[in-house]
């Protein structure tokens, strides 16, 4: 718990990694269907606590609760705005016996809510309630993670307070399985072609409306290796040939975004210097190839 910034192995907690991916998904589709739409689907993600992640309240008739994940402790805990409260282990479960836990936790608190079963944004989807292969807990491996972004979060919020435009809070998208901050040009963007597995595309279009310079830190699937990332949308003319900083970013062609490795972080003489300097670098790359306003969108009282 002193490692401020501590290692994660990809293949040693890929399978804990692919597991509570769709445990955050149950929990994120619970907050999205009693959560009034927000542009950007700002509606339902996940925020960072000092134990885990946490839906924020959700409403329900004239009530309230909330779910947190705790991973100090491993539990999975519901609240009510009444003071009741239930529990559920986090432990290797399935996904199948997790998603009916936490269902017969909801029931046992007066809480009857009907999701869409179907996990979004992963390719060969399992409903929740028939997901046996998916039930590996490492309890330090999901602390770890955690731990990564709770720091990613506290400079991710210093580099948020730097823009005076439209800019998103610091959020954990459970669908992506990442933790994001986006800033926005003010202006309408190009249809979004869609595409993205298991989403609708009207969705994916609505994201995308409006010019976006994206960045975020995610575990690494099919990337091999936990990974912070910068992107635009639309993409200008010479993005991926813009110098950015520190030297062990680059461009992945593949994936059309800015990487910053994990491990140059973590191992830098100062993480969190390191990561600001890719954030405002790339951030910097974008908004100049794109044209933005960006004496506009700068914070005026920041020095």
């Amino acid at each position: 718990m002193s490692d401020l910034w501590p290692s994660l192995d990809l293949d040693a907690w890929q399978d804990t990694y692919t597991t509570l991916h769709m445990w955050t998904q149950v929990v994120g589709k619970i907050r999205m269907v009693q959560t009034p739409w927000i542009n950007h689907s700002w509606h339902l993600p996940l925020y960072l606590t000092a134990r885990g992640l946490t839906t924020t309240t959700i409403p329900y008739d004239n009530r309230v609760f909330q779910i947190d994940f705790d991973f100090i402790e491993h539990q999975l805990q519901i609240s009510t705005s009444e003071g009741q409260q239930r529990t559920v282990e986090l432990a290797p479960r399935s996904v199948a016996d997790f998603y009916q836990a936490v269902m017969e936790a909801l029931t046992d608190l007066d809480i009857s809510i009907k999701i869409n079963t179907t996990p979004n944004e992963v390719t060969d989807p399992i409903p929740f309630e028939q997901d046996e292969t998916h039930q590996s807990y490492d309890a330090d491996c999901a602390n770890r993670c955690w731990r990564i972004l709770l720091q990613s979060e506290r400079v991710f919020r210093e580099f948020r307070s730097h823009f005076a435009g439209k800019v998103s809070p610091v959020h954990f998208f459970w669908g992506s399985f990442d933790l994001a901050v986006t800033r926005f040009s003010g202006r309408p963007a190009p249809e979004h072609p869609g595409g993205v597995p298991n989403l609708p595309d009207a969705v994916a279009k609505e994201a995308y409306s409006q010019e976006v310079s994206s960045a975020g830190f995610w575990p690494g699937a099919g990337l091999g290796y936990p990974a912070f990332y910068s992107y635009a949308y639309p993409t200008p003319d010479g993005f991926g040939k813009a110098t950015v900083q520190p030297e062990s970013a680059f461009y992945h062609k593949a994936l059309g975004e800015f990487i910053l490795p994990l491990d140059a972080v973590r191992e830098a003489e100062d993480p969190d210097r390191t990561l600001m300097t890719f954030l405002q670098s790339t951030y910097m790359a974008a908004a100049e190839l794109a044209n933005w306003e960006r004496d506009v969108l700068k914070q005026t009282w920041f020095k």
